[in-house]
């Protein structure tokens, strides 16, 4: 009887949580700890558009490879609409600590937005749950609608290569609506 119950709340799970999310709203994040920013509340950024970024330490080269081209885009692209909004997720065995998350993003150079997501909750919300996924340090491009427009699933965003040039073109198109 377990064993059925199992499989039918990982159906119900898979169901809830379509493999693309792109078209999908996104619940609202469940973060804290905002850096470079006061708290900011994702239905309050409704008509803009939102680029969410989850990075961790020091330990992932992805995430430090991706910084200046994050870091780029909320330079070249605010003033157009665009938000970019940094989601750090702890991977360390260590307590998360803010003092922690503060270096890092120094390190990193983000003057955007940036908040932890302890837990990994709002990440489990919109990638993990219910799902297999190679990269937890994914990308989410909302819409000015409030709605997924684009994933770029994870790994180094590179703007020379094929995924990193979807993203760039995706970020375009939706700041030209």
């Amino acid at each position: 009887m377990k064993t059925i119950l199992f499989l039918l709340l990982g159906m119900a799970l898979q169901a809830a949580a379509p493999e693309d999310p792109v078209g999908t709203t996104p619940p609202e994040w469940a973060v804290e700890e905002w850096i470079n920013s006061p708290p900011l509340k994702l239905s309050d950024l409704r008509g803009k558009v939102v680029l969410v970024r989850w990075w961790t330490g020091p330990q992932c080269s992805f995430c430090t490879d991706s910084a200046p081209v994050l870091q780029g885009w909320w330079n070249g692209l605010r003033e157009r609409g665009l938000v970019v909004a940094g989601m750090y997720h702890h991977k360390a065995s260590t307590p998360l600590d803010r003092a922690h998350v503060e270096a890092q993003v120094k390190r990193l150079g983000f003057t955007f937005p940036v908040a932890t997501d302890p837990g990994w909750r709002t990440l489990r919300a919109w990638w993990l749950e219910g799902r297999k996924r190679d990269f937890t340090s994914v990308s989410f491009l909302i819409g000015r609608d409030g709605k997924i427009a684009h994933v770029h699933s994870g790994g180094t965003i590179d703007p020379a290569d094929e995924r990193g040039k979807a993203l760039a073109a995706a970020i375009t198109a939706a700041l030209g609506k």
